[in-house]
Formats: C-alpha cells, sequence, structure tokens
C-alpha cells in the first residue's frame, strides 16, 4: 500500500503473530532483496475499548517507530476493504493514542492527528528551555529549526527552495546530533503563501521518502507558530498534496486529509 508514494508493507497480525525480528523487517523493506518500502506496518488486535485495531511502524531499518500519518491512512483503507469501518469512521490504536479517521465522498481519507507538542521533554530534544526557534551548527554553518511532536519527533527548516535543499546530508547530521535521543524527522519546508508550502522530508530509519503524513503536520505546525501560515493549508510533497487544518491553538487537535492506494496482496517466505 501507499499514501502519496509513501509505501508500505502492512501485515496483519490479529490472528497470529509472525514474530519478526529486526533483520527479518529489514529484508522485507529492501527493494532488491525483500519486497521494498518505507515502512512495514504491522496490525495488531486493539488494547483500547473504541479501536478496532492497533498498528505498530517500522522503518526500513527495521527500527520502531511512534506514528505515521500516510501509514494510519493505509490501515483505515484495508479495515475498509474488510467492511470493517463504521458509517461514523474508525478508531485506530497507535502507541499511547487513538486516531480517529473518515471515509470522504470523494475518497480521501481524514485524520485526527492529535494535538502538536512543542516542550522540549515531549519531542524527546534537550534543550535548557521551550523557545520558538533552535539553532544547530552543521559543518560550520549555523541551521535554524522549530521542533514538534506529533507523536514522534520533528525538526523543520525553513528554506528558500526544496529543489536546492540539501535534504540528505543535512537530515544524516540531525540523525547523529546529541539533541535528539531517539533521533529525529527532518522537514525542508518552503513558504509558497499563506495557503500553500512545499515540502520535503527525511525520515529517521528511511532516508527521504516522497511524502510524509506527520512531517507535513510538524511543518504546518511550526509554520503557524512562526506566523506565516492559515488555519489551512495544502502541503504539497514529492508524491502529491496533503491537506492540513489548524487553528493554532496547541490544545487544538490537527487534521490531515489525503488519500491511501491498496497495491496488491501476496506472500513472501522468510
Amino acid at each position: 500500500m501507499h499514501g502519496l508514494g509513501n509505501d508500505f508493507v502492512l501485515l496483519d497480525e490479529r490472528d497470529r503473530s509472525f514474530d519478526l525480528d529486526r533483520e527479518s523487517l529489514s529484508l522485507l523493506a529492501d527493494r532488491r532483496l525483500g519486497v521494498g518500502c518505507d515502512q512495514v506496518l504491522s496490525i495488531e488486535a486493539a488494547g483500547a475499548p473504541r479501536a478496532v485495531a492497533r498498528y505498530r511502524v517500522f522503518n526500513a531499518d527495521g527500527t520502531m517507530a511512534e506514528h505515521c500519518g500516510n501509514g494510519v491512512r493505509c490501515v483505515a483503507l484495508y479495515m475498509e476493504r474488510r467492511g470493517e469501518v463504521a458509517s461514523d469512521g474508525i478508531d485506530i490504536e497507535i502507541d499511547k493514542t487513538v486516531v480517529h479517521l473518515n471515509f470522504e465522498p470523494d475518497g480521501q481519507i481524514r485524520a485526527d492527528m492529535g494535538q502538536p507538542r512543542f516542550s522540549p521533554s515531549e519531542i524527546p530534544m534537550s534543550a535548557i528551555d521551550l523557545q520558538t526557534r533552535y539553532q544547530l551548527e552543521i559543518e560550520g554553518e549555523t541551521i535554524e529549526f522549530g521542533a514538534v511532536s506529533l507523536g514522534n519527533p520533528h525538526a523543520v527548516i525553513q528554506v528558500e527552495a526544496v529543489t536546492d535543499a540539501r535534504v540528505t546530508p543535512i537530515g544524516e547530521c540531525f540523525q547523529h546530533c546529541s539533541r535528539f535521543p531517539r533521533r529525529v524527522n527532518v522537514g525542508f519546508m518552503q513558504i509558497v503563501d499563506r495557503q500553500l508550502m512545499k515540502l520535503r522530508v527525511y525520515e529517521r530509519g528511511a532516508g527521504e521518502t516522497r511524502a510524509c503524513g506527520t512531517g507535513a503536520c510538524a511543518a504546518v505546525a511550526i509554520g503557524r507558530r512562526w506566523d506565516l501560515l492559515d488555519d489551512e493549508v495544502t502541503v504539497e510533497l514529492t508524491g502529491g498534496s496533503l491537506k492540513i487544518d489548524w487553528d493554532g491553538d496547541p490544545r487544538h487537535s490537527m487534521w490531515m486529509t489525503g488519500p491511501a492506494t491498496f497495491v496488491y496482496e501476496g506472500t513472501i517466505e522468510l
């Protein structure tokens, strides 16, 4: 499955666990030796009362991630194809959170992505105190960025043009920065106007992907915090566009609307 080209191997482990270790997960994600994907999604029986299912996210290197915006839409589509979605939507459990999703008339999926969290301890990021902008020295250059958690950690850098952004080298440097104990996803945002941005994202454990749902939410959260964006923003990623709605109140949820696509089913022997 994929969401705007951010692609996934989805495993339904509700009836039995495949008990895959990190090596097996990374083999599944390998585009030459396995199936090939940015992340592996594992569906399990839900623990929360109102949730239909619980899912976990594993990066291409086999490490676990806390959340995935494009992934949760794909899980919702998988459940819908199996007839497990009610008329009022579906609740899916991820980590310690339950995400509510609705299917729009045009086939797009709208997801409650929760509240953005800016506190350094919640990201997590080592910092003396909460700031609107932070700085990091990389190869003699001072990089200014915003930091936020959407269930997973994000650093957002404003650039003049995403086509010229040094996504991989800067993204790699952020991964090895001691300020982010769980590493970090790095977004490079270009503000076109107050309703439109362009974005590229370097994801920890996967590298640059064609789209990142939580990354789009993170970029809008930082753009709103810097007073560069309005309540409704279209985020253009390499693989397509997402719509992000947020009124700027940290007590309120961000909403993400975008597509999910089923590609094929198959089996693999490991």
